[in-house]
């Protein structure tokens, strides 16, 4: 797929790697549809950067655990564009989840980001996507899909959910639409990292180092145009997934 002139929604777009992947579409001449839940007023900033680049971007907010608003803001999108091309799933609500579990319906809400709401906005643009003869749906998960981690219940569950579901889509809306996945590793320390959680980090991967953002942005832009490529999960993690 050529990148340039088509729209793409990135949703969770406005903040950290998000923010990075929607600044490299735009970069790449798409237009963009920035998706936040709190984050207006960066947001705002993506857009303008983005707009600034030449290319059409407006900002929508949602709470993908809510049904209804990911169906209405796969509404507002396709009103306000014409149409999408491009989905990058990134939205995740990323929280401690002990078990048992002290307040059960934290797993709930947790997993409804993940699965329903990639479910309903998915559900709500795929037959918009069908119409305009191509898509290209990225959802962005990570290890825990695979490899359980400790006090991340609900995040496990719903990256796993997150990632069954891709497939699903790689499967169900073939050959029109593609599906793919990315499963980053250590690109952005959280800001309560100290130095030694982020060396000690990098040692785990075999290249011994964090990467960034941009790598995942990269790696965004090479499945939209591997037009060969639909239902994988492409680590960018420095090599951890082997040990």
């Amino acid at each position: 797929m050529e990148i340039r002139g088509k729209t793409a929604l990135i949703t969770g777009g406005a903040v950290r790697v998000g923010r990075v992947i929607s600044l490299a579409l735009a970069q790449a001449g798409a237009n963009i549809a920035v998706h936040y839940h709190t984050s207006r007023e960066e947001a705002e900033t993506v857009v303008a950067e983005a707009r600034s680049l030449g290319v059409q971007a407006a900002s929508f907010q949602a709470d993908l655990a809510e049904a209804g608003q990911s169906v209405a803001l796969a509404e507002q999108v396709l009103a306000f564009f014409g149409g999408v091309d491009i989905l990058v799933y990134g939205a995740s609500l990323f929280q401690t989840t002990p078990f048992p579990a002290a307040d059960p319906m934290l797993f709930r809400r947790i997993t409804a980001v993940s699965i329903d709401g990639a479910f309903h906005l998915v559900n709500a643009l795929a037959p918009a996507m069908r119409e305009r003869g191509a898509g290209c749906i990225i959802t962005l998960i990570d290890s825990s899909a695979w490899k359980p981690w400790h006090n991340f219940t609900a995040h496990a569950a719903g990256k796993a959910g997150l990632l069954a579901l891709t497939r699903q889509f790689a499967l169900e809306l073939a050959p029109t639409v593609r599906a793919n996945a990315i499963a980053p590793g250590p690109v952005l320390p959280p800001a309560h990292y100290t130095p030694e959680k982020i060396a000690r980090d990098a040692s785990r991967n075999p290249l011994g180092r964090w990467g960034s953002p941009q790598d995942v942005a990269d790696a965004v832009l090479y499945l939209v145009k591997a037009d060969f490529l639909t239902g994988v999960v492409l680590p960018v993690d420095g090599g951890e997934s082997l040990r």
